[in-house]
């Protein structure tokens, strides 16, 4: 089972992250659609029957990653996320290309089935899994194995609101396995930072 501080950024990192910026430019704020339970809603975002299992083999059947985004009503780091991160071109397009997303109302009723087989309601689920902020991410491997809940599959899982740089790396670690190697995300994060700047890349796009 993998070190907890390599699947988990800790709630301090989010001061961090925001503090540091992680982009030169502020964003225009984009307005995002509404649905009737008062979440953000995006073209990415997938609409199953939230089996998790069944999400994941259809995530591994477009060659994706199974990303779950646990957000609430008026949350509004939810807010800047939607409207400051996720509609940058290459996050966008990172999203698009690469991850299968299901959406989780913390104080949802909609019935989730978790990788353990056990089904109960979204604000069940995310209590039994200890999720406490919104929004959380939580990245899956592509193969779960049988009797392993949610929470202790999750290959990453990261709590609030980050920049665009933090939540792009985050999803290329993802995506290249950094979680199975020995440089741990924040190493990983502040090399390819350093990189990024001597390109001239602070921003996500350019």
């Amino acid at each position: 089972m993998l070190n907890i501080a390599r699947r988990s950024f800790i709630a301090a990192g989010l001061a961090t992250g925001l503090a540091a910026g992680l982009t030169t430019l502020a964003s225009p704020s984009l307005a995002v659609e509404m649905g009737d339970d008062g979440l953000h809603k995006t073209q990415w975002q997938r609409d199953t029957f939230k089996d998790l299992r069944e999400d994941l083999a259809e995530a591994n059947a477009e060659g994706k990653r199974l990303l779950i985004m646990i957000e609430q009503r008026g949350c509004i780091y939810c807010k800047k996320m939607h409207e400051e991160v996720y509609p940058d071109p290459e996050i966008t397009k990172m999203i698009e290309d690469n991850f299968f997303v299901i959406q989780i109302n913390m104080f949802g009723d909609v019935e989730v089935t978790d990788f353990d087989g056990e089904s109960l309601p979204e604000k069940d689920v995310v209590q039994k899994w200890g999720m406490l902020f919104t929004p959380t991410s939580m990245y899956f491997p592509e193969q779960v194995a049988e009797g392993v809940s949610a929470k202790d599959a999750a290959v990453s899982t990261v709590p609030g609101a980050f920049g665009k740089l933090t939540t792009y790396n985050m999803m290329q670690w993802v995506l290249d396995h950094g979680y199975e190697g020995d440089e741990p995300f924040q190493k990983y994060h502040a090399r390819m930072v350093a990189k990024q700047q001597e390109q001239g890349k602070l921003n996500v796009s350019e």
